[in-house]
């Protein structure tokens, strides 16, 4: 009974898109979870998260669009919808759905001691290919005085009961950016420090620049440079408000606040799941090449890859390793994947970054435009701000990178992602005619400028 075709380990969106078309092809699959079915984003991430920036984001909206006076939000209404939205960390709707499409859901957390063979507990699992689906988990740096379960990562600070009335986040991607923003137009006072000279480090110096200016526009004071030496935690229970967190900086600078997010990163889940013949790299990401396949019959999808740690590429990989499985040869191609910031104003980028081509030896071209070039702008609002850039491949004349910021830029991004993994020709983008007024004809605008 415990003899199947496939075995996936871990429910989330790439698990997801692998198990349910492997047995509606009529295979014989098993999924393992040791957590709850549907992973990280739907209970801990990316649901929980834009559910609670969507209140701060009409908030500010508000502050832009004449005659309208700005809501206050009532944090038990805005709790009872993420409450609802996150189905109140209840999987068992989840867990009928997937056993629904003929998937067999073991509970537990897995081991692959060899290639074909799962542990689960006592119970023994077979298989002659075993996708990895794990996931991955917050990175929580080794400061002294840390003390984990005081402070509070993506899982804490979605799940909160109640609004803290200061805190600390450590980090500036895209959790670190969004938590200090919702937290900040809930009403608590909020510092982000980040280690290095810039936030987003890893996209064009432009975008951070729109972050910072973010940030602060919401009431987030920014720390850039900042080092921490140290923390020293209050005595007492933290759920009762009363605890705190001193934040030591190396500088001698100090920050007393009641929560301390941590926000510095994730760690690939791949322990105890990689059988001789599976690789990782020094991050404990799995190696897979461009069939997600990380040795005969192993495969590897979504966080634990290391590759893109998003949702949506973890879907994507699992429909590529789906179609391997069922006999075709996909092929994944990560050139047009947007990444998103969904804070107000939403920031946005695909492809590479200026610094990123430079350092594959490409001769590029580029160019960058307010947001104030179009006419959408004055109709959305007052003293907006944010932009678009392009960046051209100046040999083969295709874009290969592109950042947006403003609003809903997460939705008009696609238009750039499109062109960067088709290699839409540039003439093709400057004879591009987007509806009027949008803010889609700032790509067209863009590309004749090149």
């Amino acid at each position: 009974m415990d003899a199947f075709d496939c075995i996936v380990i871990g429910t989330g969106p790439g698990g997801r898109a692998v198990a349910p078309a492997l047995a509606q092809a009529g295979r014989r699959v098993a999924v393992v979870e040791a957590e709850l079915v549907g992973g990280e984003c739907p209970f801990w991430a990316c649901i929980p998260s834009k559910t609670l920036l969507r209140a701060a984001q009409l908030r500010s909206e508000s502050r832009h669009v004449a005659g309208l006076e700005e809501p206050r939000p009532a944090w038990p209404a805005v709790r009872a919808y993420r409450d609802y939205m996150n189905s109140g960390l209840d999987d068992t709707a989840k867990a009928a759905w997937i056993e629904s499409t003929g998937v067999t859901l073991v509970r537990g957390a897995a081991s692959v001691p060899e290639r074909g063979v799962v542990r689960v507990g006592e119970r023994e699992l077979r298989a002659p290919e075993i996708v990895l689906a794990s996931g991955s988990r917050a990175a929580v740096p080794p400061l002294p005085g840390l003390r984990r379960e005081l402070v509070w990562t993506n899982r804490e600070v979605t799940a909160m009961r109640e609004v803290p009335r200061s805190a600390v986040v450590l980090g500036s991607g895209p959790v670190g950016l969004e938590s200090a923003q919702w937290l900040a137009e809930l009403g608590c006072a909020v510092t982000l420090l980040e280690r290095g000279g810039r936030l987003l480090a890893r996209e064009d110096e432009q975008l951070s620049a729109h972050a910072l200016r973010m940030l602060r526009e919401h009431g987030v004071d920014v720390r850039t440079h900042a080092r921490v030496s140290h923390v020293v935690h209050d005595d007492g229970d933290p759920a009762d408000g009363v605890a705190g967190v001193a934040v030591h900086l190396e500088d001698g600078g100090l920050h007393h606040v009641e929560r301390l997010v941590v926000a510095t990163g994730r760690i690939p889940n791949s322990d105890g799941l990689t059988p001789p013949g599976v690789a990782t790299d020094d991050h404990s990401a799995v190696l897979v090449d461009d069939r997600c396949r990380a040795a005969d019959g192993v495969w590897a999808v979504g966080d634990v890859t290391g590759i893109a740690p998003y949702t949506h590429v973890a879907g994507y990989q699992g429909r590529v390793v789906a179609d391997n499985l069922l006999g075709g040869a996909a092929r994944a191609d990560y050139r047009g994947v947007p990444r998103v910031v969904f804070g107000e104003p939403e920031l946005a980028a695909v492809g590479l970054t200026g610094e990123q081509a430079a350092q594959a030896g490409l001769r590029t071209r580029s160019v960058q435009l307010p947001l104030s070039a179009v006419d959408r702008t004055e109709t959305y609002g007052r003293d907006l701000f944010g932009g678009v850039g392009l960046l051209l491949d100046a040999d083969r004349e295709v874009v290969v990178g592109a950042w947006a910021a403003g609003p809903e830029a997460g939705e008009w991004i696609h238009v750039a992602a499109l062109a960067v993994k088709a290699q839409v020709p540039l003439a093709v983008l400057q004879d591009f005619v987007p509806q009027f007024p949008t803010f889609s004809e700032l790509w067209g605008e863009a590309a004749r400028r090149l």
